[in-house]
Formats: structure tokens, C-alpha cells, sequence
């Protein structure tokens, strides 16, 4: 028997010889695999890069306009540049690397608690950029739990009744039991399940499960209401030796001694097992000729009510070894046993959320094109491509193999559901739909579906029935294996980078502001309004008492109403830039005048400067509750929908009050206390200036959106 490096060894002795090591061993091959994948970027990284280089140029833009121009006017240079140091502090938003994190952080804890693990930070905004998930069927977007209907032995289908691993229920034929009356073509079929298999029916504080595979138990269960048992089976007919099932096989095979003679069973598809064969097994269990089209026919008839179809048959062999090439000749086929794994409800619930998001929702099994095309119908995968009630489109791993790379980019792009597929072909469609720019996610719980895990933008691996080296690979391992937390991850995905993009519109008009005020004053040859020290107060202490509160914004309802961000796109609209100008220069106007106008009428240069700067923070305060929603009025949201908002606001109040009256403050920042019309004069204009800023977001979302 052949084994591969890491094969773990748990019982009796052999001799082993050495054939390749490293690279070349089969567990060297997926090394190399994973090694080939790329770690790529995250359009959260990629977009925050780009748009850091467009804020450093406009920054230090700025600073040597501010310079220039100074120098022009005949000012100090040294006093020029400490006016470009003013501006530059002012410009540059110091709270957005921190926002970023921390957000991304919250991001993390709350997906936990939605029944998903992020590994890798940026992974969180990355799955709200999702254009395309590749999902596993069994397990994930079904229960899970497998149940033979029918089977089809002889020339004969029986239904079986009763749901689960509970050995309740009759096999009937026409609606008649046959259980007093085991027909020898059935009972072969069955108990070719039986022992070809190795999971174990359990009861435990009168609930069945299983211990193993659940397409095998779903054979003990089935076999366990004609009467038959694993352990009778077992006693009549022990192993002598085993072939597991292999994905690149397609079968599983033991050898039995029995009172005929050792007998190789063997189950696996439909396609593999027919193949092999050469006799059938009849009604009164004589063999006799096979007729392969018929027993297409049949399998398909099963697989296209949904059903798992699996193919069982046996052959006399001589030796007490199984040789895998006594495996694929001379077999006499016994039956076939259909089986279904009914989708979970809230996977179909999850997969029509999607849609509505505009995610396509790729299905990739290694069952029957038939059944699978089937379960993705009743699952609503396809439905998007306009096709609602029909069948989505289907291609094969043996399809797939056939297709060149620029021949699978297009196919990938258009298909919905991929059937008897190797592990190592979902690399190849994690490549093809990256070719198409899409942002993919690709589930995963074997060795071999680590390079694809890799490859793809968000790697999922299930952290049920996931292997270590899967887990490894992936950014993101779920924790109940189940579709619909990966649309929860998603939509959590996408309520992240909308308060990211929040906090960026909140602050940039603040930095900007203050840059522009430095610059206006420079322009005008009049004192400085704000100091860089006070710049610096200003920008370190809204950050985190205003901006940050809105990392804990919940997600606003039609997060998953709107298709996926382009991956190319900027991280600000065009709309958002237009405010963030319009926040900046109302900004500006309100504090330098105010700044004029006060010093014009004898305040002194520290009063007139406390003003500015508790100015700029109540603008900043109204226009946090603006930015709480990009697109809908302040007031529809609610003001207690988010306590955090509200907590940092009155903190941030308690501490404008200290920077105005306390005398070390006063002392530190070169601040003085103002008097009660003052605050009067801050508070109206910065309800002026929020008033201003709903108008605009009213306008352009509901007048000119009507207007077009």
C-alpha cells in the first residue's frame, strides 16, 4: 500500500521504503503550492495607501504655498516656517491610523460573537468588499446529516422512510414494507454499505449520532431499518484490509473473509464505480448482464431530485491485501443509494441576502453534477444571473481539466455551480475569477485546499471539520462550518468600512480647516488664529473622544441592499469629496472671521484664539452627528442609537471647559477664559454650520436624486 510523508500510523507494524523526500513527497507538492500563492494586498490596504500618497502631496502642497507666499509678503522666514509646521500639524490626520486599527479590532470582536474568526486584521473590511463567494456544499450550506430515500437495487427502486441517523422508519416498495422479506439484491446493496465503511452508529441518552462520516452513517442508518447490523455484518464477513476513500480515487475499498470466499466491497461515484464493473447484480442476486445507460439513467433520476448518489459493488479476490488494480476491474455492481443533505434553511435565507448585495454565490462539491445543480437550486444559487427557476449552470473537474486558463476565466465568470471537483481546481478558479478583478472568498477545510485558501482575498476555513493546515492558510475559520455566518461576516465586513470612510469624512474637513486657516492668515499678513500647540490639542483630543466613537456606529439598515465596492474605486466618492471641501471651507470662514471680528473689537489675541479653538471643536462636534449617516438627515437615525457618540461628546465638552478656564491649562496652551455671549456667538454658528451640511445632504439625496 502506498503512503504519503505525514500519514500518522495508529496501529500494528510494517515495513516501510522511502521513495521521496521533501519537495517531491505529496505533502512537499502542497508546500509548494501554498508557497506559489500570493498574499495579496487587501483593497483596504491598497486604498489607504493611495489615498496617503494623495494626502501627503496636497499636505506638503499646501505647506510650501504657505512658505511661499510668505516669503513673498517680505515675512521672516523662520516665522514662515512655523507657520508651515502649524498648517502641516494641523493637515495631517493623526487619528486615522489609530481609527483604522481600532475599528478593524471591533470589527474582530464582533464577528466572534457571529460565529467567525479573523485571523489576519485587514481580512475584516475585505469580506465587506466581497464580490464572489466559493462555497463547500456539504456541511456548510447543508445540514450536514445525511438520509437515504431510495435505492435502487436489481431493477428495483425501494423509498426509505424517516429523517436523521434515528433507525426508525420502513423500506418500502410501492408503498409496501419489505422488511419481513429482504429482496437478495437489497440486502447485498445494504450490506455492501455496511461494510464498506467505516463510521459507527452511537446512542446516547436516547439520541443517535454518529461517530464518522455522515454519508457513511447514513448507509448504517439505512441498513439498520432492514434489520441488518454492523456488528452481525462485521462477524459474518471481518476486514482483512482497507483502501480509504480518496478524493482523487472517487472509492473506498475493504476486503472480508467470508463462508464464499474474501470479497472486495467498494462505494464511491457513480461514474468511477460503473466503470469497473462488468456484471450486475440481479433481483434473486444471481450476476447477470450489465446495462450501463440503464444505470445511468437511474442515478440520474436520483441525483435529480437532489439526492447524493452513491454506487456500491463487490468482486471475489484470491489475496488477503486489497490491490488497488483488482479496484477497477471485473466488479459486479450491486446498487445504488441516494441520499440527501437538505440545505439549511438560513443558508437559503443567507445565499438571497447575498443576491440582494449583488455577491455571487459560487456552490463547489465533489457530488453529482445533477444533485448538486439541484441542492444550488433550491438553495437560490444562479438566481441572480436571471435565470430564477431554472438550473444554474454547471461545469465538471473532468470539464475543468479540458479548459485552457483564458477558456476558464470566461466559464468561472458565467457558472454558478462546480461539480466533482478536485481540491486542487479550486486554486485555478480562485486565479480565474482574480483575473476578472473580483474580490474572492473560497471556503476550505482539507490539506489540499490550502493554496487556494491562500490565494484567494478572504480565505475561509471550517473550524469544525478543518484541518490545521487549512486553518493556517486562511484568514478567516468558522466556527459552526455554516454559510450564512459568512454572510454575517459580510455584512459586519461592510459596516466597517462605511464608519472607516465616516471617520475619514468627519476628520479630513477638521485638518483641512485648520491647514486653510493658516494659509488664509498667512495670505492676509494677520496674526496666527491658532497656535500649533493648540493645533495639536485640538486634533489629538477630538480624535479620540468624537471620531473614534464612530468605530462603534452600528451598521445602518441597507448595508446589504447595495452591490459591492469596485475594487478599483477611491476610498472617497466624488460626492464625499465635494463635502468634505464644502465642511472644510465653511469651516474655515466661521473661525477666521470670527477670529477678525473679535479682534477688531479690542479682544486680546489669546481671547480671540480660545474662541477659534473652541469653535473649531463644536463644529466638530455637530458635524460628528452628520457624519453618523453619509446619506440620510441626522434626525433619522437617532440620537441615542449610538451612547458612545454621546459619552465623547460630553467628555469632550468637560475638557474645552478645562482648556478655557483652568490656569494650567491657560498656561500650557496659551488659552483665557471667555465669557458666556461668546458661547453663545460658538454654539449658533456651529448649528449654522451643521444646518448648512444637512441641507446639502438633503439636497442631493433626495432632491436631485428625484430630479435624475
Amino acid at each position: 500500500a502506498d503512503a504519503y510523508a505525514g500519514t500518522l500510523v495508529t496501529y500494528g507494524q510494517a515495513q516501510a521504503v522511502i521513495v521521496a523526500t521533501g519537495d517531491s513527497t505529496e505533502t512537499g507538492r502542497i508546500s509548494e503550492m501554498i508557497a506559489k500563492a500570493m498574499d495579496l494586498s487587501t483593497p483596504l490596504t491598497r486604498k489607504i495607501a493611495s489615498f496617503s500618497k494623495v494626502l501627503l502631496v496636497a499636505i506638503l502642497g499646501l505647506a510650501a504655498l504657505t512658505v511661499a507666499v510668505g516669503l513673498l509678503r517680505g515675512e521672516n522666514a523662520i516665522d514662515m516656517f512655523m507657520a508651515a509646521v502649524a498648517l502641516t500639524v494641523g493637515a495631517i490626520p493623526e487619528g486615522l491610523p489609530a481609527a483604522v486599527t481600532i475599528t478593524l479590532a471591533i470589527g474582530v470582536s464582533r464577528m466572534a460573537r457571529r460565529k467567525a474568526i479573523i485571523r489576519k486584521l485587514p481580512a475584516v473590511e475585505t469580506l465587506g468588499s466581497t464580490t464572489v463567494i466559493c462555497s463547500d456544499k456539504t456541511g456548510t450550506l447543508t445540514e450536514n446529516q445525511m438520509t437515504v430515500r431510495r435505492i435502487f437495487a436489481g431493477s428495483t427502486f425501494f423509498d426509505v422512510e424517516g429523517s436523521g441517523y434515528e433507525p426508525e422508519g420502513r423500506i418500502t416498495l410501492d408503498g409496501v414494507d419489505v422488511s419481513g422479506k429482504i429482496p437478495v439484491s437489497l440486502s447485498e446493496t445494504l450490506t455492501a454499505g455496511l461494510l464498506c465503511n467505516d463510521a459507527r452508529l452511537v446512542e446516547e441518552d436516547r439520541l443517535w449520532r454518529i461517530e464518522g462520516d455522515p454519508t457513511e452513517g447514513a448507509l448504517i442508518t439505512a441498513a439498520a431499518k432492514a434489520g441488518l447490523t454492523q456488528q452481525a455484518a462485521g462477524d459474518a464477513a471481518p476486514r482483512l484490509d482497507v483502501a480509504p476513500f480518496e478524493s482523487e480515487r472517487q472509492y473506498m475499498a475493504t476486503l472480508h473473509r467470508s463462508a464464499a470466499g474474501n470479497r472486495l466491497y467498494l462505494k464511491g461515484t457513480v461514474e468511477k464505480i460503473l466503470a469497473a464493473c462488468s456484471t450486475s447484480l440481479t433481483d434473486d442476486g444471481s450476476d447477470g448482464t450489465l446495462d450501463r445507460a440503464e444505470i445511468v439513467k437511474r442515478s440520474d433520476e436520483l441525483a435529480s431530485g437532489g439526492l447524493r448518489v452513491l454506487a456500491l459493488a463487490r468482486k471475489k479476490v484470491d489475496g488477503d491485501r486489497v490491490e488497488l488494480d483488482d479496484c477497477l476491474s471485473g466488479l459486479t455492481f450491486l446498487g445504488l443509494q441516494g441520499m440527501i443533505d437538505p440545505p439549511r434553511a438560513e443558508a437559503v435565507a443567507a445565499v438571497g441576502a447575498c443576491r440582494g448585495a449583488g455577491i455571487d454565490v459560487k456552490m463547489i462539491t465533489g457530488d453529482h453534477a445533477v444533485t448538486a445543480r439541484e441542492i444550488a437550486r433550491q438553495l437560490g444559487i444562479g438566481r441572480d444571473r436571471g435565470r430564477d427557476g431554472e438550473n444554474p449552470a454547471t461545469l465538471t473537474g473532468r470539464q475543468l481539466e479540458d479548459l485552457s486558463d483564458e477558456d476558464l476565466i470566461e466559464k468561472a465568470e458565467t457558472t454558478s455551480v462546480f461539480a466533482r471537483v478536485a481540491p486542487e481546481q479550486k486554486l485555478r478558479l480562485v486565479e480565474a475569477l482574480q483575473a476578472r478583478r473580483h474580490v474572492v472568498a473560497m471556503t476550505g477545510d482539507g490539506v489540499n485546499d490550502a493554496p487556494a485558501l491562500k490565494q484567494a482575498d478572504i480565505g475561509i476555513a471550517m473550524g469544525i471539520t478543518g484541518t490545521d493546515v487549512s486553518k493556517e492558510a486562511a484568514d478567516m475559520v468558522l466556527t459552526d462550518d455554516n454559510f450564512a455566518s459568512i454572510t454575517a461576516a459580510v455584512e459586519e465586513g461592510r459596516r466597517i468600512f462605511d464608519n472607516l470612510v465616516k471617520f475619514i469624512t468627519w476628520t479630513l474637513p477638521t485638518n483641512g480647516g485648520e491647514g486653510l486657516v493658516i494659509l488664509a492668515a498667512i495670505v492676509s499678513g494677520v496674526t496666527l488664529p491658532i497656535l500649533p500647540v493648540q493645533i495639536l490639542w485640538i486634533n489629538m483630543t477630538t480624535a479620540v473622544l468624537l471620531g473614534l466613537m464612530l468605530a462603534f456606529e452600528p451598521g445602518e439598515a441597507d448595508v446589504m441592499a447595495h452591490p459591492p465596492r469596485k475594487p478599483q474605486s477611491p476610498i472617497l466618492s466624488g460626492i464625499l469629496v465635494t463635502r468634505i471641501l464644502l465642511v472644510s471651507a465653511l469651516m474655515t470662514a466661521a473661525v477666521f472671521s470670527m477670529f477678525l471680528w473679535q479682534t477688531a473689537n479690542g479682544y486680546s489675541v489669546e481671547a480671540a484664539r480660545t474662541v477659534a479653538v473652541n469653535l473649531f471643536v463644536i463644529i466638530e462636534l455637530t458635524y460628528l452627528f452628520n457624519c453618523r449617516s453619509l446619506t440620510r438627515s441626522a434626525f433619522k437615525i437617532g440620537f441615542f442609537s449610538n451612547p458612545w457618540v454621546l459619552a465623547g461628546s460630553g467628555t469632550m465638552i468637560v475638557l474645552q471647559l478645562l482648556f478655557t478656564y483652568a490656569p494650567f491649562m491657560n498656561s500650557v496652551f496659551h488659552s483665557t477664559p471667555i465669557g458666556a455671549m461668546d458661547w453663545l456667538l460658538i454654539v449658533t454658528v456651529s448649528i449654522g454650520v451643521h444646518a448648512l451640511i444637512e441641507t446639502e445632504k438633503w439636497l442631493r439625496f433626495n432632491v436631485m436624486k428625484k430630479a435624475r
